[in-house]
């Protein structure tokens, strides 16, 4: 059955329409109820009908779909990690994979491929203004024999990477493309501020605009590790 909407109030005689509902918290996972008093049936005695601008709950599961016309901020508590995937094994019924997703102290992205009978790597259109140039490593893995690679500099830096052999041999190899990305295409002297004076990630230098931040609680789940608790 469910819950009697009870107003609040100071008196028995006294309706007091400012306050909050109470009720007992359910922990099961049941739909939402909808309300069909309409306009011609509700009390006119009662307090006037309010509408959730705000609203609060425990755990949300949403079985379809979920539309967002906004900004989501998020954060994790306990022990749990900032991002990662997990999805069904592709090949073990009841198994599943969980992965989590790399960190570092700048956002980077990459590409990676192979080259084979062909010196030159390609990067993407969108790289032009989204990462910093200058920021772009290359790795190359041989495969077959010894082929002493080279990254040749070139006026196309950023946009395209030459490989040579240094010994003649055809190019025949892996690669890996890692670059920065700019925090702030629109100004690139915004920097990540990896360490920072603060108690929670609301004291972050510059704001939280361009984050999205997890973990926060990353500090308190073994603080033991940390070599200034145990001098404490």
């Amino acid at each position: 059955m469910a819950e009697e909407f009870v107003p609040p109030s100071t008196a028995a005689d006294t309706k007091d329409c400012s306050g909050a509902t109470t009720g007992t918290k359910r922990t099961d996972l049941k739909f939402i109820s909808y309300s069909t008093t309409g306009d011609t049936d509700y009390p006119e005695d009662a307090c006037s009908r309010l509408v959730h601008g705000n609203a609060q709950i425990d755990n949300f599961t949403v079985n379809q779909n979920l539309t967002v016309s906004g900004t989501i901020n998020g954060t994790t508590t306990g022990n749990k990690l900032v991002a990662n995937f997990d999805i069904p094994h592709v090949k073990e019924k009841g198994k599943r994979i969980r992965h989590i997703i790399a960190e570092g102290p700048e956002p980077g992205v990459y590409i990676r491929g192979r080259l084979k009978d062909t010196n030159i790597i390609p990067l993407p259109d969108y790289w032009d203004g989204l990462v910093d140039k200058e920021s772009i490593t290359v790795t190359l893995t041989q495969i077959g024999y010894s082929q002493d690679l080279i990254v040749e500099e070139n006026i196309e830096w950023g946009k395209t990477i030459y490989v040579k052999s240094g010994n003649g041999a055809n190019i025949n190899c892996y690669y890996e493309v890692w670059a920065a990305r700019w925090l702030n295409p629109m100004n690139h002297d915004e920097k990540l501020h990896v360490v920072y004076e603060g108690e929670t990630p609301d004291d972050y230098p510059g704001g939280n605009e361009n984050f999205l931040v997890g973990g926060w609680d990353y500090d308190r789940r073994e603080t033991q590790w940390r070599e200034v608790d145990k001098k404490d």
